[in-house]
Formats: structure tokens, C-alpha cells, sequence
């Protein structure tokens, strides 16, 4: 027989027998949070989705828990002098408003993490630039009797404390756009570099640390330091700016390191690649240090530096990868880029292709690639892309203050928003599969993490201009949904669904095929964006094969064939050798969608070769191989 109970959390059916009663649980189900390309949905919670058993035709995100990979710290942009200023022309509520929607976790986005200029930068509202050592010129300051930090009392300051007050787990890290004019050849904020004498580098060392302490007393603790941005743009634009090559950046380390107590360093806090402007702009004689972060981390100023610091204006987020091989002790930072726009583009235009290029390069390219924080540059500016003092004059923000005085929520809010609200300080990035890329090729690409609490965070991204469906897996559990062309979403996965089968690392496997085909054969790291594809119609025949270099045991081969819909296996065989010469059949079947999961009992090989067994005319790809142990 059954009964309905009815209670505070709903209704409950439960099937009863004689004195004994059993409740069937509900399925788990993930919140979605979505944000359209034509701001019909900003950070819009829909209805939840339910998780269910089985597989799907579509394209699968396969997220593993048991994969990790780097320890995040935060996500935001910088209260820069103009961003204090145009948060200061606001009245005291609108301006509380405005940090709420900025830091409160609960009904903001919860920002987490601040890049702050020491002294000026382009975004400064002053009509002159500033250091917080200024002396007229022809003087020094070696004692620096006349350091001060009163410039930023009156704004700066007072938001910076609000700002931690609404999100305790706030993270600063603070950067200098130019030393003292005393301390540089030229004597100019703008351009020049640090005079090649070791008592301006233990000045600037000095001038730094004392910083730190004049923060942290203002009730504004400094969690991270670099010494310099930009080091490589030696042609400022009218703004402060500082050549500083990487011995006079290691000379500077070696003296701040011993100063600083709980502050870290970090190191270059330039462009993933050197822009070729400063390529053409190394003085006669001297390396370009196309090399930089590299050459900073074998000297040995090294052991001061928690890691490296990239900006976006140059090359792609792969560079972090390549640094992190070759450092796997140091950590990545991404610490600035800008929205920007053309002449001419429309508020929608702009809105739009910020969104979509943040979503693919900043929210999961940066993550994807070892990055512990996404930062933005300003995080308020005005309708004019203002107040600014040379340098950039079409940068966005995460706010906008309109002319009739009402704040708008820009494209950088939310990318921003979709990370920092749902993905805490101390979540893991976790593997999943992920079909897009940087550089743009109209798939679904996507990123997960593990928070603190045990909820898992998976962002997607659909590239194309038009709805594309997915689905996501996790052990034994199954999602589909549709997303928007353009749209970026959140999905927050409760704890109570995780990773049962224990994914095995193909680490040094290496694979072959026939035909030779196009693209990688194997997957790294759960980058499912380049395939093997057959480049022929599907005949029977063709076939992957991988070689693990030594024998394994496993229950579960996964067969992925990427986001190319329809470029799956009409049929298959699998087949296993110990020795890549005697080969015993494993398995066969029907192929009936991009993620094909072959189920075994225990199995011992070295070899596997899938094999493709009925024509098609559409091609065969393989985006990714997984072996699972149970």
C-alpha cells in the first residue's frame, strides 16, 4: 500500500508493506545559472535539472573528482584611483549598493579577489600622476622621509575596507605602475627604468615593504606584491610605466624578500607572450627576455617568488601551461586584462563580444591552465571609459555610471560573477572533458572545480551562435540540458552526487591509426578540442589503437568522439593484447551517440584497439580514450 506524509520540505510517497516502509530518495538535481548574449538572462537562476542513470547522444562533459589540479584563491579587478572616483560621485546608498553587488557572497557576486595599483596607473582621477614618495626634481629620498599613502585616504582606502568587511576571504595583491621618479633614469613616472645602482634597489625594496606595512596598519592587510607591471612595455602611453629587465626585477626580489613577513611575491605580471611592440622596443644590444618569467625563475631570486603573474593583451592562456611543466613548484596568477571595444561598436556589440571572448579565454582558459585568479582591470569606470590619464582609452568595466547617475552591470560583472559566486576561495579545478577553444571552433568548452563545502562547480560555455545541447556525467549519474548560442552558465552540483569508477592515467601512452587521419590521438588533461578524425567516410576496418606502456587492469573503456555531432562509430570492436601481436576480442557493439562507454569484466592489456566495423558517410573521430578500474 502507500501513504503521502506531507511535512516543512515538501511531500514524500512512500511505499509501505506490512510494518515496514521504504522512501525512495530524489534524484539530485543541479542549479543553473545563465547569462545570454543579449542580457535576456544575467545571472539568471533557472529551474534546476535532474541528475538521472544512463547515457546520452550528446556530447558528455565527464567530470572526475579525483583529478585535481590547482588550489584557486580568487576572482576579480582593481579599485583603481578613477574606479574610486566614479564610485565616490555615487550617494552613500547607491554606493553601498554598489559594493553589495560587487562582494556580498549572498546577494552579490561575491568578488574575491583585488589587484591595487601602488601609486598611479593610467586609471588615476588626479590631474597629476603620483608615487607615494614624490620629491621635487634633482632630490632624493633615500631614507624616504616623505612616504605617505594620504593620497589614497579619503577613497581608496575606506572601499578597500568595505570591501573586505562584505567578503572576509577578500585577497589583495598590489602592484606599482612606476617607482619614484628619484628612483629612475630620466626622473619621469613615465617611461625610463630603475637606475643600475644597488642603493635604488634597496630603496625601491625598502619602498615596497613600507607600503605593505602603511596598508596593512590602514587596516588593509597586502596578501601578494609584484614589483613592477608591465616590465616589458617600455613605451607607456602617456602613463606611468618602467623597463625593468630581469636582473634589475631579481635584484629588486632578492632585497623586498627578506623584508616581507606574510606578503608573497610573484613574479613578471606581463603578457602570456611578449607583445611584439616590446620585442621591437629592446633597447640596441640587450635580449628582448622573450623568455622573461623563465629567466626570472632560474635566478636566484626564485626562492622569494610564490609564482608568476600573467596578463591577456598578448598571446593565449597555453603559456601558463608550458611555465607550469617547466615549474611545477610555482603557482599561476592572472592578474589583468580589459574589456575593450572598437570605434563605432554598439553597447550590445560590446556586451556581447566581451562576454564570449572572457568566457572562452579569461573564466576557462585561464583556469584550464593552472590560473589561481581571473582579474579584470577596472572594476568601475564611467560611460566615457573614464577618468583616465593617458593610456587606455576604450576600457571597460565591471560597472558602468551611466549620465542620468544609475550603475550598469557590464559582460565583465558577469564573467567574473559566474566564477567568483560559485566557486570559493580554496576550491580545487577538478578534470573534466572540454570540447571548445580559446581561439574560438563553435563547441561547448567548460570547466569544474570541487568547493570546500563538497559542491562541485561546473561552468559551460557554448561558443556557437546556436543552441547546443550537452550533457554532463559524473559516475554513474547523467544530465542533458540546452544552452543558449552564446550563453555562459554555472552548475552547482550537490554533494550527494560523485565519482564512483576510479579513472586510470594514460600518462606516456602513446597511439597509432589507420588512416593516419587529422589531429592528436589522444587527449591531455581532459581537453577533448582536438581529435583524431578519419578524414574518410566511416569503412570498416579503420581503427585507434593505444599502446599504455605497461600492462593495466581495467572494467571501462570510454570512447569519446568530441562535440562533432554525428562523427561516431557506427559499429565497433574492441580488441586487447598483452604484447601488441596476439589480440583477443573484447567486445562489440553499436555505436548510438559522441560517448560510447564499453563496460568489461576485470581486464588485463597493454594494447587496446577500437576497431570501426560497418560504413558510414559520415567520418570517424576520437576527441578522447579513458580507462576506468571499476
Amino acid at each position: 500500500m502507500r501513504r503521502v506524509v506531507a511535512g516543512l520540505f515538501g511531500t514524500l510517497l512512500l511505499f509501505t508493506g506490512g510494518s515496514a516502509a521504504i522512501a525512495r530518495p530524489p534524484s539530485p538535481a543541479a542549479r543553473v545559472w545563465v547569462t545570454t548574449v543579449d542580457r535576456a538572462e544575467l545571472l539568471h537562476e533557472r529551474a534546476p535539472v535532474k541528475f538521472r542513470r544512463g547515457e546520452s547522444t550528446h556530447p558528455t562533459i565527464t567530470i572526475n573528482p579525483e583529478r585535481t589540479y590547482q588550489r584557486m584563491d580568487g576572482f576579480g579587478a582593481s579599485i583603481t584611483d578613477s574606479s574610486a572616483a566614479v564610485l565616490h560621485r555615487l550617494s552613500p546608498a547607491q554606493r553601498d549598493r554598489a559594493m553589495r553587488d560587487l562582494f556580498d557572497t549572498r546577494h552579490g557576486i561575491g568578488v574575491s579577489f583585488l589587484r591595487q595599483p601602488i601609486g598611479s596607473s593610467d586609471f588615476t582621477a588626479a590631474a597629476e600622476h603620483y608615487t607615494y614618495d614624490d620629491v621635487p626634481a634633482g632630490q632624493t629620498d633615500f631614507a624616504l622621509r616623505h612616504f605617505s599613502i594620504d593620497h589614497d585616504r579619503a577613497q581608496i582606502l575606506p572601499l578597500l575596507r568595505r570591501a573586505r568587511s562584505l567578503n572576509p576571504s577578500l585577497k589583495i595583491l598590489a602592484t606599482p605602475w612606476s617607482p619614484p621618479a628619484w628612483m629612475k633614469t630620466g626622473d619621469s613616472l613615465v617611461g625610463g627604468r630603475l637606475k643600475d645602482d644597488p642603493r635604488i634597489y634597496d630603496a625601491y625594496a625598502r619602498y615596497l615593504a613600507e607600503f605593505v606595512r602603511a596598508y596593512t596598519a590602514a587596516g588593509v592587510p597586502i596578501d601578494y606584491l609584484t614589483v613592477q607591471n608591465e616590465p616589458q612595455n617600455r613605451r607607456p602611453g602617456g602613463y606611468p610605466g618602467t623597463g625593468m629587465p630581469v636582473r634589475q626585477q631579481a635584484a629588486v626580489i632578492e632585497r623586498l624578500g627578506p623584508l616581507l613577513k606574510k606578503t608573497k611575491i610573484l613574479g613578471y605580471d606581463h603578457n602570456w607572450q611578449t607583445h611584439p611592440g616590446d620585442v621591437e622596443s629592446t633597447p640596441p644590444g640587450e635580449d628582448p627576455e622573450t623568455d622573461y618569467p623563465y629567466q626570472l625563475l632560474d635566478t636566484p631570486a626564485a626562492k622569494w617568488l610564490a609564482g608568476t603573474a600573467y596578463h591577456c593583451y598578448s598571446g593565449d592562456p597555453s603559456a601558463q601551461t608550458t611555465l607550469h611543466d617547466a615549474h611545477p613548484g610555482k603557482g599561476i596568477w592572472f592578474t589583468e586584462c580589459s574589456g575593450s571595444h572598437g570605434p563605432g561598436d554598439t553597447d550590445a556589440q560590446i556586451f556581447r563580444g566581451t562576454l564570449t571572448w572572457h568566457a572562452r579565454n579569461l573564466v576557462i582558459g585561464v583556469t584550464r591552465n593552472w590560473g589561481k585568479s581571473v582579474v579584470n582591470w577596472n572594476i568601475a569606470l564611467d560611460s566615457t571609459g573614464g577618468p583616465h590619464l593617458g593610456g587606455c582609452g576604450t576600457c571597460t568595466g565591471l560597472l558602468t555610471l551611466l549620465p542620468d547617475g544609475t550603475l550598469r552591470t557590464d559582460a565583465e560583472y558577469y564573467t567574473i560573477g559566474h566564477l567568483a559566486k560559485f566557486v570559493r576561495p580554496g576550491a580545487v579545478r577538478i578534470a573534466s572533458t572540454s570540447f571548445g577553444t580559446t581561439g574560438w571552433n563553435g563547441q561547448i568548452m567548460d570547466v569544474a572545480f570541487r568547493n570546500p563545502d563538497g559542491t562541485t562547480a561546473l561552468i559551460v560555455h557554448n561558443q556557437n551562435d546556436d543552441p547546443r545541447p550537452f550533457a554532463v556525467s559524473v559516475g554513474d549519474r547523467l544530465l542533458e540540458y540546452t544552452l543558449p548560442g552564446g550563453a555562459l552558465a554555472t552548475f552547482v552540483l550537490p554533494r550527494s552526487v560523485t565519482a564512483h569508477p576510479h579513472e586510470l592515467s594514460l600518462t606516456g601512452a602513446t597511439a597509432t591509426a589507420s588512416p593516419a587521419g587529422e589531429g592528436p590521438l589522444l587527449a591531455v588533461d581532459g581537453d577533448a578540442s582536438t581529435r583524431w578524425s578519419s578524414g574518410a567516410a566511416q569503412t570498416p576496418g579503420q581503427y585507434l589503437q593505444v599502446d599504455l606502456g605497461a600492462t593495466r587492469t581495467f572494467r571501462r573503456v570510454a570512447v569519446d568522439s568530441g562535440g562533432n555531432l554525428g562523427d561516431y562509430a557506427r559499429s565497433w570492436e574492441l580488441s586487447v593484447s598483452r604484447d601488441g601481436r596476439t589480440w583477443t576480442t573484447a567486445a562489440a557493439g553499436l555505436g548510438t551517440g559522441q560517448l560510447t562507454n564499453i563496460n568489461l569484466p576485470p581486464t588485463r592489456a597493454r594494447h587496446l584497439r577500437i576497431t570501426a566495423t560497418s560504413s558510414s558517410a559520415g567520418w570517424w573521430s576520437v576527441a578522447d580514450v579513458r580507462l576506468y578500474k571499476n
